[in-house]
């Protein structure tokens, strides 16, 4: 069985983990998701990743984090674009995530990088997902 929209199983898999409050979730690897996971990491969203390599396409173990309460940091995940309808955007309309305190993540042509990102590149592309 395949599966049409890699993405998407790999936020939902992140949103349940951390709904489960579970410490870590495996996702299958590609770059893309790879990138995500960067971002995620460099806001401040997970606590780590690592890439595992299972002789196919690789796993990544992301390490989610909790505030002190148990709550977890990843509050929302939410995909915007998907496979039956594209969600693009120019430079100047870039989303902003509940007024900045959440981030979109964005394909443009630079790679996949954060809405802050995209607006000091000046560059648009496809709203992959908000996270807040």
């Amino acid at each position: 069985m395949s599966m049409t929209d890699t993405i998407a199983d790999y936020l939902t898999r992140i949103r349940n983990a951390a709904q489960a409050k579970h410490t870590k979730v495996d996702v299958p690897a590609s770059n893309v998701k790879k990138q995500m996971t960067k971002i995620l990491k460099e806001y401040g969203y997970i606590n780590n990743y690592l890439l595992i390599d299972d002789k196919q396409s690789g796993l990544i173990r992301i390490y989610l984090k909790y505030d002190s309460e148990g709550d977890s940091i990843i509050t929302g995940i939410k995909r915007v674009s998907s496979p039956g309808l594209r969600r693009y955007v120019n430079s100047k309309n870039i989303p902003r995530v509940y007024n900045n305190l959440g981030i979109a993540i964005l394909s443009t042509p630079k790679g996949v990088i954060s809405d802050r990102d995209a607006r000091k590149l000046k560059v648009g592309g496809e709203v992959v997902c908000y996270v807040w």
